[in-house]
């Protein structure tokens, strides 16, 4: 029997020009459709590729292997497209959205997709935002309307402004003010990034939060909350014509908006190390280092995200063996290689043992980078890290839900639907010169933000905030494979 869960679909150019021939008949110029071509993800499926004549991407995935479809929403807006004084307004609009729009009162978005048994969700970070539902396919048209209807017809008064700004402020309380590693993560990002709007946070200073007006928000609304600034997924057991023609007739007449360039002041090259100490309600002490690390669409991140495997990646990494398993300095470990458009930062946070210090972590770890420096990756170690990524990667991939959400984020951040598989690629071909050369390269005390965290005398030992084995560090946990393992990262 034919596997039609995976099998590719058979489409002659022809087929396909008829298609969207019939699609636009009749049609104003706004909802008329341009094929754009397929892309390959992985080496059976096809991604197929439409805009609309309003700007709209349309990314349609058709997998039967369920009668579900996941309908995400991806815009081209995030925190680096906010300006000082008015950080996290993209996380603000995230919950904005959620509210009354011309045709629905607050609530009844949500109220609609529990009905139809759809369960959705939304992430704010630095290069995007996304909004999605999973839900029955039968019940497609349900999100298409939903989605198209608070794209346009939002609400925006000073009542609904001023009740999300608090709920975000508290949510700034809890994950920032009051979190250890919340706060120190953001310290860090203050303090590596001077000029690069990755200086600030996604939720965005307090003072900001409290200052939004009704005004800033509609502004942020009527220039990114667009058809020519929007993807939209569509995975699952879905008919690519109704899928297409359901699009098209709830975005079609939505008009386009001026999006301003994303032009951001260039951040100076560091070249000397920035150290800072920060006094915390903490038991032990605690490190946390960001090295300048390169953008996702290069060859090097690629090499920086297997080594970053080899050293903290589960129990075995050599991180993990020598500084929790042999001299018993730490608790808690962890590294990620920041997954964004722009340079940005290869991030590590440890934490140390009763009785050791934040200095002896940072010495600790700078003899293991040393030695990968000087040495070499033995193979096993190698093969070891690209299954870890592979595996990771893969996994994300056994949901409707999991392929649409890889789908709309390469497409925002690399311009490529199936960039995963490529980059899937790209940790298979990678030499272990490679690697070494990375460590030599990006390993570099000048490129170094250190923080040292010390107790406050507020918490007494044993607070249990980590415990032996737990976390990243765990042999079972999943290694990264696009961007959601991030430390204290999109805000969801």
């Amino acid at each position: 029997m034919t596997d039609i869960a995976n099998a590719p679909l058979v489409e002659t150019a022809a087929s396909r020009a008829a298609l969207v021939r019939d699609l636009s008949a009749g049609k104003d110029a706004g909802a008329t459709l341009a094929y754009q071509g397929e892309a390959h993800f992985g080496p059976a499926m096809r991604v197929q590729r439409y805009r609309l004549g309003n700007g709209l991407r349309v990314l349609v995935l058709v997998d039967r292997g369920a009668p579900v479809v996941s309908y995400h929403t991806w815009f081209g807006v995030g925190s680096r497209d906010e300006k000082p004084g008015k950080t996290g307004l993209a996380h603000l609009f995230e919950h904005l959205m959620f509210n009354e729009t011309k045709s629905l009162s607050a609530g009844e978005f949500d109220r609609i997709l529990e009905r139809n048994g759809a369960e959705s969700n939304a992430a704010t970070w630095l290069d995007w935002t996304y909004y999605h539902e999973n839900l029955p396919a039968s019940k497609l048209e349900v999100a298409v309307r939903l989605e198209a209807d608070r794209m346009a017809n939002l609400v925006l008064r000073e009542k609904q402004v001023s009740s999300e700004k608090e709920v975000v402020a508290n949510e700034r309380r809890y994950r920032v003010d009051d979190d250890v590693e919340g706060s120190v993560s953001e310290l860090l990002w203050k303090t590596a990034f001077t000029a690069h709007p990755y200086h600030w946070p996604t939720i965005g200073w307090m003072e900001d939060i409290q200052g939004f007006t009704t005004d800033d928000c509609a502004t942020f609304y009527r220039t990114y909350y667009a058809p020519n600034n929007a993807v939209v997924v569509v995975v699952g057991d879905v008919a690519e014509r109704e899928a297409l023609a359901m699009v098209q007739r709830h975005y079609g007449a939505l008009p386009a908006s001026t999006i301003p360039p994303r032009v951001h002041p260039s951040e100076p090259e560091q070249t000397s190390e920035r150290r800072l100490e920060a006094a915390k309600p903490t038991a032990t002490e605690k490190v946390m280092l960001g090295y300048k690390c390169p953008a996702l669409d290069a060859r090097e991140h690629v090499a920086l995200t297997v080594l970053n495997e080899i050293l903290f990646g589960g129990r075995s990494s050599r991180v993990y063996r020598a500084l929790v398993k042999e001299r018993e300095l730490a608790t808690d470990l962890r590294g990620w290689v920041g997954t964004f458009a722009e340079p940005g930062l290869w991030e590590m946070y440890l934490s140390a043992r009763e009785g050791h210090s934040a200095a002896e972590l940072e010495g600790a770890l700078g003899g293991l980078f040393d030695e990968i420096r000087a040495g070499e990756v033995p193979a096993e170690e190698l093969e070891k890290a690209k299954s870890r990524l592979e595996l990771a990667f893969l996994q994300g991939m056994e949901t409707v839900s999991g392929k649409a959400e890889q789908i709309g984020f390469y497409e925002l951040v690399l311009g490529d639907p199936g960039a995963g598989f490529a980059r899937l690629s790209a940790y298979r071909d990678l030499t272990a010169a490679e690697v070494l050369a990375a460590a030599r390269q990006w390993i570099d005390p000048r490129r170094r933000t250190s923080i040292h965290v010390l107790p406050d005398g507020s918490v007494g030992g044993g607070d249990g905030e980590e415990g032996e084995g737990e976390g990243e560090g765990g042999e079972d946990e999943g290694a990264d494979g696009a961007y959601a393992r991030a430390p204290k990262g999109a805000l969801r």
